[in-house]
């Protein structure tokens, strides 16, 4: 039996120093911590488009069914309808390993996507290298770690979904992709209050009902894996959803 355990999310709240330029004050606002943008990602009244860039380790693009399911979610929980998408292919930062600051840098490095006018835009970062918080038991996919910022430990996902016939590639990045996105929606109290917020974890920053998209899955013993090979085994869908009391928050915060 594979006994390692998936460490579903991390998610960083950042204090981050003044700019000093012009280009520094226009990507200021895609500089503050998670969740700081939930609100202007959920409603209409500030940003009526949203510009998601995804930049890719070549050979570690995400697949067209998880972006196409993201959007879905997006539409869904969100009253944006103006959505676009735009890859970047990059090369490998050629690290074993990469710690939240490092991720930064790249992001500080690549990104060409920063709020404009009325458009919202988010980048989302799929790497060839895993986190170095990684241990022998427990593994990351993915990170929230500004408040239009998103790693996706793409090597990760692939190693693990490629040796599980319950579930695909695809399958595991849209749960990881809308896992964090629903961190950036503010999930949970980082950014949109709980209406119940007995649904909030002991922890904080996920939800306590079982099967919600926000769990954190570590904490109760059980992997994203393990999920999705149980929803298959019982003919549910695949993928995890955000549970009641995750909508009602998002609903309470301008969302749908």
């Amino acid at each position: 039996m594979n006994k390692q355990i998936i460490l579903f999310t991390l998610f960083f709240v950042l204090l981050l120093p003044g700019c000093s330029s012009d280009e520094d004050a226009t990507s200021s606002l895609n500089k503050s911590g998670t969740g700081a943008s939930a609100h202007d990602l959920l409603a209409n009244t500030t940003f009526d488009a949203l510009l998601i860039e995804i930049a890719y380790v070549s050979g570690f693009r995400p697949t067209d069914e998880a972006i196409a399911n993201f959007e879905t979610f997006l539409r869904e929980r969100t009253f944006k309808e103006d959505i676009e998408f735009t890859f970047q292919e990059l090369p490998s930062p050629n690290q074993e390993t990469l710690t939240t600051q490092e991720i930064r840098t790249l992001e500080e490095e690549n990104r060409t996507v920063y709020n404009t006018g009325s458009t919202l835009a988010v980048y989302l970062y799929f790497t060839d290298a895993p986190s170095n918080s990684d241990t022998e038991n427990e593994v990351t996919l993915g990170a929230a770690y500004l408040n239009t910022s998103i790693v996706i430990f793409e090597a990760t996902i692939k190693r693990l979904a490629e040796n599980n016939s319950s579930f695909t590639v695809a399958d595991m990045e849209t749960a990881t992709i809308n896992h964090e996105f629903g961190h950036l929606l503010g999930l949970v109290n980082i950014g949109s209050d709980p209406v119940n917020p007995n649904h909030e974890d002991t922890d904080g920053g996920h939800c306590n009902v079982e099967g919600c998209l926000m769990q954190a899955k570590i904490e109760f013993g059980n992997s994203l894996a393990r999920m999705m090979k149980r929803n298959a085994f019982n003919r549910k869908a695949i993928v995890p959803t955000l549970g009641a009391e995750c909508i009602r928050d998002l609903q309470n915060n301008g969302g749908r």
